[in-house]
């Protein structure tokens, strides 16, 4: 468009120049005249023009504006959220209310309160707790019942066969319930003593300082986190019952491999320093504690100063290991740290090594290796299920032997 413009107007001054008759005034008058409407109507297509661009460049501004996201998902984050509409309208619904999560997450903590729980929860733990059981665990489940598999079965089944005169009680709601007792039915049959129990939160924490904790929970006082208050309640709630009564509290992934009679306020190393021999971590999977032990009552403490709902750990293994290194030492607090191989002698790194046969020699001698320190030494093997629990059993494995050595019903093809 401006090429024929600027074409006709140099058209226009040529052709001023070869006519004679520009030297009339009428005729200079007409041109200029000609000439200056030609340059207006120049400068305004060329004014709309730009301010066309203008325009369209801030529209493109404000497009990709409206594109900037704040959190990135991953690839497998976007599949599922195609895959999920469900999920797309809860994250609409978390959008609109922010706080809907957070309420999600108190749900868990309604479940342990209700008509006269406590008077049925103390009534059903003392007739349960008694002098007829030869040592008293206690395991916690917070998830649905239909996820309570043969795993944690199998870690069930360890208990008794170490401890045929022994008792479990299961602290769960979800379990508390026929389809629980349906779960718990074949071990009633064999005369072994389990029973699952709805807790009552609230009256275990009474006079500890996790009694306010829960109240600042319950009112929005306190920021549940990120991480499941399921977890975090698992971890507090296996320290109010043991403060209470006393016993040996076990995760659900973890293989008894001897009798724990003889062990008493006893807590396990998971990692030890190489070059002094010291423990530096700490672990909860396992903890054996008279009733009453100060070491508990001050667990909770810290659980509740310091709680931290963002931070995988941090109130459970990390807690423990904060605690017990502080009081170290300390007048009034008796306890034994066990080394490593007492309950934790392969990590969760190198877990499937025992899940798997041995393709080479190194492997073949780590595996006889660890099976010996888990012989002398070993009480327990806890199986890190957070990153276990993909694997299965290889027949011939070392897993193999151990789950046929430790089990009652010994479903082992398809145990985990």
């Amino acid at each position: 468009m401006d090429h024929d413009i600027e074409k006709r107007f140099t058209v226009m001054i040529d052709h001023r120049r070869l006519n004679q008759s520009a030297s009339s005034p009428l005729f200079t008058v007409f041109s200029i005249t000609f000439i200056a409407l030609i340059l207006v109507t120049t400068l305004v297509r060329m004014s709309n023009f730009s301010m066309q661009l203008r325009s369209d460049d801030y529209s493109e501004v404000k497009i990709e504006i409206k594109r900037v996201i704040p959190h990135l998902p991953l690839s497998s984050e976007k599949d599922g959220e195609r895959k999920n509409p469900i999920k797309q309208q809860y994250a609409q619904q978390m959008m609109q209310s922010p706080n809907l999560k957070t309420k999600e997450k108190l749900q868990v903590i309604e479940i342990f309160s209700g008509d006269n729980l406590s008077e049925k929860f103390q009534k059903r733990v003392i007739e349960f707790v008694g002098d007829g059981c030869e040592v008293n665990f206690v395991m916690t489940w917070i998830s649905s019942a239909e996820f309570f598999g043969k795993r944690e079965v199998l870690a069930i089944e360890s208990v008794f066969k170490s401890h045929p005169r022994g008792c479990l009680m299961i602290l769960s709601a979800t379990l508390d319930s026929p389809q629980g007792y349906t779960i718990l039915k074949p071990f009633l049959d064999r005369g072994y003593k389990v029973i699952a129990v709805t807790p009552d939160l609230s009256f275990l924490l009474k006079g500890t300082a996790g009694e306010s904790w829960l109240e600042e929970i319950k009112t929005g006082k306190r920021d549940p986190g990120k991480i499941s208050l399921a977890q975090n309640l698992s971890n507090l709630m296996r320290l109010a019952y043991l403060y209470k009564y006393g016993g040996v509290y076990l995760d659900t992934d973890m293989i008894v491999l001897k009798s724990f009679k003889g062990l008493r306020n006893v807590i396990g190393a998971q990692t030890l320093d190489p070059s002094s021999t010291n423990w530096t971590r700490l672990n909860n999977a396992v903890l054996i504690f008279d009733k009453n032990h100060p070491l508990l009552l001050k667990f909770i403490e810290e659980f509740a100063k310091t709680f931290n709902g963002n931070i995988w750990g941090y109130n459970g293994p990390y807690l423990v290991s904060r605690v017990a290194r502080a009081v170290e030492g300390s007048s009034g607090y008796n306890f034994t740290v066990m080394r490593p191989s007492a309950f934790y002698s392969v990590n969760w790194l190198e877990i499937k090594k025992l899940f798997r046969v041995a393709k080479t020699e190194k492997d073949s001698r780590w595996v006889k290796v660890k099976l010996l320190h888990m012989q002398r030494s070993g009480y327990g093997l806890h199986l890190w299920n957070k990153f276990s629990k993909k694997y299965e059993i290889e027949q011939g494995s070392a897993m193999w032997k151990l789950v046929s050595e430790h089990c009652i019903f010994c479903e082992i093809g398809s145990a985990l």
